[in-house]
């Protein structure tokens, strides 16, 4: 490869990494709002709200993010797929980002 394509390259990649990074982070209020519609059924998605939830296996969000070790990266993997008794709803990698800040942003700041 000539040398006046190797920094070309490099530039191209790096912005395609951040531009990747900045995708993934997702959006707080969105991830709420999908949540809302898509997940009470099953999960407590509010932060305040003490409502039991519809099934024992589907912890509150609070509790998601609050779980030892809870990561982005922990919660990205397991939304790749439909999780045990939840509708065959697969999540968009917009609507994983959202939902992900979202969870991430209810955890305790104690």
């Amino acid at each position: 490869m000539p040398r006046l394509e190797l920094p070309v390259t490099f530039a191209a990649a790096l912005a395609a990494t951040a531009f990747s990074a900045a995708a993934q982070e997702g959006d707080i209020a969105t991830g709420h709002a999908f949540a809302r519609e898509a997940c009470k059924l099953c999960h407590v998605v509010e932060p305040a709200e003490e409502s039991p939830r519809t099934l024992a296996l589907a912890p509150a969000f609070r509790d998601i993010a609050n779980t030892p070790g809870m990561t982005a990266t922990a919660l990205r993997v397991f939304l790749k797929s439909s999780h045990p008794k939840m509708p065959n709803l697969i999540l968009k990698p917009d609507q994983t980002a959202d939902v992900i800040v979202y969870v991430l942003s209810l955890r305790d700041r104690s």
